[in-house]
């Protein structure tokens, strides 16, 4: 018998398969699909100040001040006490889904100020969840703000919410920092539990027909997974924390090179968006048979064994190994070199 369980956050789950923040358990049916296909935890959907916000400045405008001109409006239209807020769904579902799932429920903030990550973390943590990942979704366009400021935003928030709550906090990190091995071991001082590498952050386009700057969404693919694989293998062993990896895990060879390479737990969320939850079950089959065809007892023996710490050519996940990808390149046949 393989021993499929890992440590994440200081949860013990049953596997190494956790399902990402993604639509697909934005509702309990869609959910308990995920714990049906076999989901050893999973992340819900981030709460978004800004949403909390926008909706705020709705209600100001619709609900609040239906009065102002028009007294006799005030019969026509609910009593903002009446509906439930953006927020309060949120908090609602969450505790449903600790109410009927039987698997450990993460929640995800993304915050905009000190005050939302704060207020917004501690009522996550009194609705029940059992860890909070933060997705400190910041991109640093401002000229002035140097890298050191760019870190001391995410440690900043992380020290405060820290201070507030007594859950696991788990950090989703953007792959543009400078130093990321420096940078999580800051984060690990500072109290992280854990960080999740790397976020996709979305990327804006140009309608040729408009000239407007346009939202574009495209799902991952398996060519993203090496990035994470890569600085998972170089922070194995080197920081105190949990180790996720997202982005790009569509088979059950990514999934095995991230175990080995050092992750705790894979996240997976476009190969479910793509071909459902079951996809899932598939995913940990796969992850079985490498297992017991390569005679291993347990996740926890193969985890970090090709890290960099461990592998055969340590210097293989460094620049030594620029050259020889160069050098490795094939050019189609009839293409001159």
């Amino acid at each position: 018998m393989v021993d499929l369980t890992t440590e994440y956050l200081g949860l013990k789950l049953a596997h190494p398969l956790v399902p990402s923040a993604s639509p697909l358990a934005k509702d309990l049916d869609g959910a308990r699909r995920l714990q049906d296909a076999g989901a050893s935890a999973i992340v819900m959907p981030s709460l978004f100040e800004e949403k909390i916000e926008a909706e705020q400045l709705q209600m100001e405008r619709f609900y609040y001040g239906q009065a102002l001109g028009y007294g006799e409006a005030d019969s026509f239209h609910p009593v903002p006490d009446q509906i439930k807020t953006y927020q309060e769904r949120y908090l609602e579902h969450l505790h449903k889904l600790k109410g009927e799932l039987s698997i450990p429920v993460i929640a995800s903030l993304n915050g905009t100020s000190l005050g939302g990550w704060l207020e917004y973390g501690v009522a996550l943590q009194q609705a029940g969840a059992d860890a909070l990942e933060l997705n400190i979704y910041h991109l640093a366009a401002n000229a002035e703000d140097d890298s050191e400021a760019v870190e001391e935003r995410y440690l900043h928030i992380l020290r405060e919410l820290k201070s507030q709550i007594d859950i696991p906090l788990t950090l989703k990190l953007s792959p543009q920092f400078s130093s990321p091995l420096h940078f999580v071991r800051r984060l690990a001082t500072a109290g992280a539990d854990g960080v999740a590498l790397f976020n996709r952050f979305y990327q804006s386009d140009i309608d040729l027909d408009t000239l407007q700057v346009v939202p574009k969404l495209e799902l991952s693919t398996p060519a993203e997974a090496l990035l994470r694989i890569r600085w998972t293998a170089l922070m194995y062993g080197r920081v105190n924390l949990s180790l996720a990896v997202t982005g790009g895990f569509h088979r059950g060879e990514d999934v095995v090179k991230a175990l080995l390479a050092g992750a705790d737990v894979v996240h997976l969320c476009s190969v479910l968006l793509e071909h459902g939850a079951d996809r899932l079950t598939d995913l940990l089959d796969e992850l079985l048979i490498w297992l017991r065809e390569h005679e291993y007892t347990s996740v926890a023996q193969m985890k970090g064994s090709v890290s960099q710490q461990h592998a055969i050519d340590p210097s293989a996940y460094e620049r030594a190994n620029y050259v020889q990808v160069l050098d490795s390149y094939t050019p189609a046949v009839g293409v001159l070199r």
